[in-house]
């Protein structure tokens, strides 16, 4: 059984921003450059809404594949 898109969007966000929430993140890219934080705000955007669009099945095998890499 896939695991939801919640779970699966913590999980992602855990990979991607280590312990700072995504939010921050974009602030601190912007305090070092506002266009890269700006790229970094669109990113962040599109992170969110793949995550909306996309399948719980999906994402699971993502998370998967992703956490496999990981670990390795």
């Amino acid at each position: 059984m896939p695991i939801s898109k919640i779970e699966a969007k913590q999980l992602l966000q855990r990979l991607i921003f280590e312990d700072a929430s995504p939010q921050d993140w974009v602030q601190d890219v912007w305090g070092l450059s506002p266009i890269l934080g700006d790229s970094a705000a669109k990113l962040l955007e599109v992170f969110e809404a793949l995550i909306e669009c996309c399948p719980e099945e999906k994402l699971d095998n993502l998370l998967q594949s992703f956490y496999q890499d990981y670990v390795e």
